[in-house]
């Protein structure tokens, strides 16, 4: 990774961990605030949050507009984890090198905890009006809800669910992890438009780019978890093969996931090449981030 990049997102993560502090300043059950927080600070990468401030402001946007739907990014995205990880769920033990939520406080706290961060995510994106305009803080909850709903990540994580033990199509495997992983990815880059006041021709040409890096991101979990390294991972590598998960490499074999890996960052790359940018030197670290990281 290259040391601007790596600066880059060193700096935005602590922007980001800032900004979720302050935004968890609230008055709640300690035992639920604890459990919310443990998820929420045990060292994720602020990849979603961090892809839609560059996007704003490679746009001219403001990054201090940003934060208040980056935050609810995040919490979405914390809480799906939480309870994907849940005996009911994929029964995980281990979510970045230590245990997940349930482990530590019990299942019923972890379903409760996830149900807060996903609709705490909400009220923070309406707080937002002060400084954005009503349509747009209309527009950000609408596509934020419709990117974490039943035709988004959660219609993935079922998709996802009911292919296991199942050997899926190719184009079947790819319109599961559109919607499980790919549909914030992707309202993060169109968020960060959103912000930006960008035109719809040019929010429609991100959302081309945005799909090429969900599903790139995809491939390269599925990749990562055939030779990744447990150690960066922070959990056990090969739960795909254990749960009998079609992936990427299962269809394509190890060799063809990378091609078409390195396909999807190639359209991506020609995609943000077209685009009427300030500075894309973020955004195309941050795609080449995508599918070189180790973890």
């Amino acid at each position: 990774m290259p040391s601007s990049l790596d600066t880059y997102l060193k700096e935005m993560k602590t922007v980001v961990d800032q900004a979720l502090d302050q935004r968890m300043a609230f008055q709640a059950p300690p035992s639920l605030k604890s459990s919310m927080e443990y998820s929420l600070k045990a060292g994720g990468k602020r990849l979603r949050p961090i892809l839609m401030i560059a996007t704003a402001e490679a746009l001219g946007g403001k990054r201090e507009d940003c934060l208040a739907i980056a935050c609810a990014l995040e919490m979405i995205h914390t809480y799906s984890l939480i309870h994907d990880d849940l005996p009911a769920m994929d029964d995980d033990d281990y979510r970045r090198g230590q245990p997940t939520n349930h482990k530590v406080y019990g299942e019923s706290m972890a379903i409760l905890a996830g149900d807060a961060l996903l609709t705490y995510a909400f009220q923070m994106i309406s707080s937002s009006r002060s400084y954005l305009s009503a349509d747009n803080v209309v527009l950000l909850i609408e596509e934020l809800a419709k990117a974490a709903g039943p035709s988004g990540m959660v219609g993935g994580q079922v998709m996802d669910m009911e292919a296991e033990e199942v050997s899926v199509p190719l184009d079947q495997l790819e319109n599961i992890h559109k919607n499980k992983t790919g549909a914030l990815l992707s309202f993060a880059v169109k968020a960060g438009a959103i912000v930006a006041n960008a035109t719809e021709e040019v929010q429609d040409r991100l959302a081309a780019f945005s799909a090429h890096i969900g599903l790139a991101f995809q491939i390269k979990d599925d990749i990562l978890d055939v030779e990744g390294d447990t150690a960066l991972i922070g959990k056990p590598i090969g739960s795909d093969m254990t749960n009998a998960k079609s992936t990427f490499p299962s269809l394509l074999t190890i060799q063809g996931a990378k091609d078409r890996l390195n396909f999807e960052r190639t359209e991506a790359m020609k995609l943000l090449a077209q685009l009427p940018l300030n500075h894309n030197e973020q955004l195309t670290a941050l795609t080449q981030y995508i599918v070189e990281r180790n973890y």
